[in-house]
């Protein structure tokens, strides 16, 4: 199915690693034009040449970190100077450290989790209503995770992410009137596909056992019905249909889990 997002002018934060790097490369071959937000400028620079060698009609890269007050709006004016408005934002910025509950007691840690995982989904969105509203249409996509549910050494982490779903849902609910819908991709555990996958300020950047090690994994298939890993690829689907007004013009508010069963919201 054509989705209709040849030339759509696209925003992506945290676009540089894992899952981020995977919408980037969904858009590009779909034709999109897109805008890579992400703290780390050296992985989006990388990111972006894939992109254009994928089929991205255009490809920029705004290195920022979306914590700081104003860094949103400059990123989103990138996309908005060069192509005129953004038609799609997937706010997809991410950090964790998993820990247990009782023992995750690092107060600096909860208000860094809670300014990568919700403010700069607070902060990108308020950025693109302006321009979605005077254009008349918009989508955006919030990548949130099954944590948001309630997951094991994921408490505070999992509270920013089901903040995160309250927070779209509000959105599809107040500027549905302005032609703007906005959804929810809730992945599964994503391992990167390899080192090319990360950058040194991703989260794996610390290597993958400490962050999810193998016993950790078996652990989780186990519950999963489908015995399979989420791929950054299968969450890009997910993403890209979700944003096209051809194939989901009707679908706002919406929570979709893509973990192969792992949770049935």
């Amino acid at each position: 199915m054509d989705l209709g997002l040849k030339d759509a002018r696209v925003v992506v934060t945290g676009g540089a690693s894992n899952i981020g790097r995977g919408i980037v490369h969904g858009y590009a071959a779909e034709g999109s034009r897109v805008l890579i937000c992400d703290i780390d400028g050296d992985q989006a620079e990388k990111v972006r040449a894939e992109a254009l060698e994928r089929g991205a009609a255009a490809a920029e890269v705004a290195a920022a970190d979306l914590t700081v007050p104003g860094a949103a709006d400059e990123a989103v004016g990138v996309a908005v100077e060069r192509w005129g408005g953004v038609d799609v934002l997937v706010n997809n910025a991410g950090w964790s450290v998993p820990g247990f509950l009782a023992a995750d007691t690092d107060r600096d840690k909860w208000q860094r989790t809670v300014e990568v995982n919700f403010f700069t989904a607070i902060a990108a969105t308020q950025a693109v209503l302006a321009p979605m509203k005077e254009q008349g249409h918009g989508s955006v996509v919030f990548v949130a995770s099954e944590a948001a549910f309630g997951q094991i050494r994921q408490g505070v982490y999992g509270a920013t992410k089901a903040a995160v779903v309250a927070l779209a849902r509000t959105t599809a609910r107040e500027h549905g009137r302005h032609g703007i819908r906005s959804n929810i991709v809730c992945p599964g555990l994503v391992v990167p596909e390899g080192p090319e996958a990360v950058g040194t300020k991703s989260l794996w950047a610390v290597g993958q056992d400490n962050v999810f090690d193998g016993k950790q994994i078996d652990y989780l298939l186990k519950d999963t019905p489908l015995r399979r890993l989420t791929e950054a690829a299968d969450v890009a689907n997910a993403v890209l249909w979700l944003s096209s007004d051809r194939a989901a013009r009707q679908v706002t508010g919406q929570l979709f889990s893509v973990s192969g069963g792992y949770t049935m919201p």
